[in-house]
């Protein structure tokens, strides 16, 4: 028997943020332990206090450049509350929704093919240099050209909603400040008929692997897990920007179901664990061992009754009868419930293209001012909470913010060790292919490590081997 060791892989790549793995081996190199650290630091609920509650929409996007509309979207939600105001109007509540879509779009997209395509196309095993975008385009240039402006697509949806592609303005407390004019919907009209051939394509190529892949993807990361979302009122329909919220049991069990998200306190709360900077939620009345669960794409799927767009939820359908209509548990199956988005997602930025709401002129409401403000949102990683208190003076002074990698964080520190244990135990020497399965386990589910700690960070990716005295005895190392 050798002695014990730590692998240690800082930082995770091809994820958004700083984050970590160590890997703990006993003396027959089986694996004892493995975690996902997350270390950066945790500050936006304190730079937001203080500030004006006008302000506050447009300063918490910085917490993310990837998705900062869904921060907008949540915390203008948050303060429509705030402001009194309960009903948008339609033009309000339609551009809202057309940015949202717009956001989940691209997002979606940029996972898909930038990040976790190289994984899918070339294996988990392929040379670090073959897994990237560039080779994606390099062997299939009509696939990365479809990438690229599908990604395009939904970043113009996004000036066109919220003023600019990153960090807009256009969500206010109570509205919007903007129509969308008729040269710019007849812009998206043009090609959105290749949006959703595309995006058809996309959820194809997702599907046609997991299911190629049966055996990998029913042992890669897998595990029974409660989950919960959003859903829409009354009917439990994928609904993306508003609803209320639903858990399921791994066996779909409903544990609780259409609460108002203002009450999201009253059922679920947080953990925190000395080796993270991000906490750990769970659902009070089941404990903190088995009340945590999953969000994102793939627990939509397992959450939502329906998809209100037809090719969608024929694709829904399609996801549902691989496991008989029960939950999904298998973690890779994120990217086909991802893809699915997508296609829910062109196809309602079709259907508000063709409302004349959107053209409207009634842009805000004001309504008898509060104190308190929570918005929640459907955001492409999962469920999204803000929650704000503001004083007299317009000032926030307090703000509690639950992302969703924070959701999932004791889902992907699972992953992290079922991927470990299956694929390095036994192994003396580490490769870099070994690792990557690591890392693609963390990767289905796009986590975002910036908008979990609040911070942001770079993503070079260094691992180093440690004997039992933590002594470094192998180093590997490569940037993004």
């Amino acid at each position: 028997m050798g002695e014990p060791r730590l692998i240690e892989i800082s930082p995770v790549t091809r994820v958004e943020g700083h984050g970590k793995v160590t890997i703990h081996l006993n003396g027959d190199n089986e694996v004892d332990e493995a975690r996902l650290h997350i270390v950066e630091f945790r500050g936006f609920e304190r730079f937001i206090r203080g500030r004006l509650m006008w302000e506050v929409p447009v300063i918490v996007q910085r917490l993310c450049g990837i998705c900062p509309v869904s921060h907008h979207l949540a915390a203008a939600k948050a303060m429509d509350m705030i402001a009194g105001v309960d009903q948008l109007t339609p033009t309000a509540e339609k551009m809202r929704r057309l940015m949202h879509y717009g956001q989940v779009m691209q997002s979606h997209v940029l996972h898909f093919f930038h990040l976790a395509a190289p994984d899918l196309l070339f294996g988990f095993g392929a040379p670090a240099e073959k897994r990237n975008i560039f080779e994606v385009i390099k062997e299939q240039p009509e696939l990365g050209k479809r990438a690229v402006l599908m990604r395009k697509y939904g970043q113009e949806i996004i000036e066109a909603t919220a003023g600019k592609k990153i960090h807009g303005t256009g969500a206010v407390p109570g509205g919007i400040n903007r129509n969308l004019t008729i040269t710019q919907r007849d812009h998206f009209l043009s090609s959105i008929d290749d949006m959703l051939e595309w995006a058809l394509d996309a959820v194809k190529l997702a599907k046609d692997y997991t299911l190629e892949h049966e055996d990998l993807v029913a042992e890669f990361g897998s595990f029974p897990s409660n989950y919960m979302s959003l859903v829409r009122e009354d009917d439990g329909a994928l609904d993306l920007y508003h609803g209320n919220i639903r858990t399921l049991s791994s066996t779909g069990d409903v544990i609780f179901d259409q609460l108002p998200y203002s009450q999201y306190h009253e059922r679920l709360i947080e953990d925190v664990r000395s080796w993270s900077y991000m906490k750990f939620p769970f659902i009070k009345e089941l404990g903190p061992d088995a009340g945590w669960y999953r969000v994102g794409p793939l627990a939509r799927m397992n959450t939502a009754s329906f998809i209100d767009t037809p090719l969608a939820d024929a694709a829904h359908k399609e996801l549902k009868a691989v496991t008989g209509g029960h939950p999904n548990n298998s973690t890779l199956a994120n990217h086909w419930a991802r893809m699915i988005e997508v296609v829910h997602c062109v196809e309602k930025i079709r259907e508000l293209l063709n409302d004349p709401d959107l053209q409207g002129e009634d842009l805000i409401v004001k309504g008898e001012r509060r104190g308190e403000g929570i918005g929640v949102i459907e955001a492409p990683r999962g469920n999204l909470i803000h929650h704000y208190q503001v004083d007299e003076n317009d000032q926030v002074t307090y703000c509690n913010l639950i992302v969703s990698t924070t959701h999932n964080n004791e889902g992907m520190n699972r992953a992290v060790k079922d991927v470990a244990v299956k694929h390095l135990s036994g192994h003396d020497q580490i490769t870099e292919g070994m690792l990557n399965h690591v890392e693609v386990a963390i990767r289905a589910y796009d986590p975002c490590l910036s908008c979990a700690t609040h911070a942001l960070g770079q993503m070079p990716l260094q691992v180093e081997l440690f004997d039992a005295d933590g002594v470094l005895v192998d180093s590997k190392a490569q940037s993004l």
